[in-house]
């Protein structure tokens, strides 16, 4: 993901008023992801189901780099 761009960044009630908007710019790959800050906290992430499945993908194959090293294989 790299760093985090400003132009990604919404308050929650930002995204209740702009969830569509949001929402399209996430799937037509416009924007990657959006992050949802709350009471000034990093609460949440929105990402397109492409991306989740591609980061998903990529966990199990480190996982199982971490298994095999762990266990010697």
């Amino acid at each position: 993901m790299g760093l985090v761009n400003q132009d990604d960044i919404y308050t929650a009630t930002q995204m209740v008023r702009n969830f569509s908007p949001i929402m399209t710019s996430i799937t037509s790959g416009e924007k990657k992801q959006a992050f949802i800050v709350k009471n000034s906290k990093f609460e949440a992430v929105l990402l397109s189901m492409k991306e989740y499945e591609r980061m998903s993908e990529a966990v199990k194959i480190l996982e199982k780099i971490y298994d095999k090293q762990k266990n010697g294989k």
